[in-house]
């Protein structure tokens, strides 16, 4: 155990790390039913619900006063109005389904109406990134901090591409242009908790995305701010939450990012 982890964050861990083993073993199943065209769908639905499941009894367990925001659950009310878990218990959902090592578990805690602490774990890489407001962002057991770059010639952005059945596209595909014309490059790796937590360590310079929800970004919010760097709305404001949409990155960057996202094509 982590010797700077508060109570609080070693509570989240240790339920992320369970969780996590679970899906891992789900997903070396997931790999053999490829040949299948029904069965790998069923399985996933499955390994996300036992994932779910998991976290919630040993967040419970702990914190029984804590009401809950669940991916699969939805709304459980607890005592303690001030608290809430937000919990995805398998973000990255189309990459588990296909094969693809590139999925997390996100449990984000608020408290009085902000972000207060969260975990977001890489169970195949076995990479817990996790952050508590005042204490800093971490990986493990290293310090982390968001990148330096202002230019965003020389950055690399991440995003979520809209896909069949969502809203957006054309406004995407403008966003897109713009920053496809004036960056170092953008990605798209199916994982919008992992995209946040890359920002947080420095590895994207930046990230946007709209039609999210909020357990896909909860924890990257604290993270990320914990990590020196800023989130807010496509307004510049902190309804991230609530418009389900999100622009992340350093504090100097973010300015022209968020005007490059505003251009007109």
């Amino acid at each position: 155990m982590a010797t700077g982890r508060s109570a609080l964050i070693n509570v989240m861990v240790n339920a992320a790390i369970r969780a996590g083993r679970s899906l891992t073993r789900s997903f070396g199943e997931i790999e053999k039913l490829q040949v299948s065209l029904k069965g790998p769908a069923d399985y996933v639905s499955e390994a996300d619900r036992r994932s779910e499941e998991m976290i919630f009894e040993d967040l419970k367990k702990a914190r029984p006063q804590y009401g809950f925001l669940l991916e699969e659950g939805g709304v459980v009310e607890g005592n303690d109005n001030s608290n809430k878990w937000i919990v995805d218990p398998l973000d990255g959902t189309t990459n588990f389904l296909h094969g693809i090592p590139h999925f997390c578990i996100s449990i984000g805690l608020e408290r009085d109406r902000d972000i207060f602490a969260g975990v977001i774990y890489d169970p195949i890489n076995d990479q817990m990134f996790w952050a508590e407001q005042g204490k800093g962002a971490f990986l493990n057991e290293r310090r982390i901090r968001v990148s330096t770059r202002k230019n965003p010639t020389e950055c690399l952005f991440a995003t979520g591409i809209p896909f069949a059945g969502l809203e957006g596209h054309k406004g995407f595909l403008k966003q897109m242009e713009n920053v496809m014309a004036e960056s170092s490059g953008v990605r798209r790796t199916g994982s919008a908790a992992l995209d946040m937590a890359y920002v947080a360590a420095g590895r994207y310079d930046g990230f946007w995305e709209k039609g999210i929800k909020p357990w896909d970004i909860a924890a990257g919010i604290v993270l990320i701010r914990e990590a020196g760097g800023m989130v807010t709305d496509y307004q510049g404001q902190k309804s991230m939450l609530a418009k389900g949409e999100v622009i992340a990155s350093n504090i100097e960057l973010h300015r022209p990012f968020k005007k490059l996202l505003e251009k007109p094509s």
